[in-house]
């Protein structure tokens, strides 16, 4: 029995995702086919022109966005903010700071805070656990 490899593909939606971009703000061609796997390390390789304008740019997905301004998608969409945004319009929420992102980025704070706690607790855990079986 003989094994050909064939080539690995994925729909424009999941290679925008993967390179952190905007889908609608792609490239026609881009948009409408399909991207192999080594086109995508390609494109993460040696970014093109739209690509980089796009990183540096935007329009953002929303996890771009919510990673920018420090706080979890959930908390972008409870702020309103639903669509993609370019990093000008997020620089501005950045200074403008209103009460909803303060208050989202506290909320994120704390669930980074409660994960190290956690975290810690199960590695005291797992040394104890070793300490008894010895």
């Amino acid at each position: 029995m003989t094994s050909h490899q064939t080539t690995q593909t994925m729909k424009p939606a999941t290679a925008a995702k993967k390179l952190g971009v905007y889908l609608e703000a792609t490239p026609a061609e881009f948009q409408e086919g399909v991207v192999s796997r080594s086109e995508l390390n390609a494109l993460q390789a040696d970014p093109p022109e739209w690509l980089q304008e796009l990183r540096l740019n935007g329009p953002h997905p929303r996890p771009v966005v919510a990673s920018k301004l420090g706080i979890s998608i959930s908390g972008l969409a409870r702020g309103g903010i639903t669509e993609a945004l370019t990093t000008e319009q997020i620089e501005a929420l950045k200074t403008e700071s209103p009460e909803w992102l303060q208050q989202e980025r506290a909320t994120q704070a704390a669930v980074r805070k409660e994960a190290v706690r956690i975290k810690e607790r199960n590695a005291q855990r797992a040394e104890q656990s070793g300490d008894q079986r010895s």
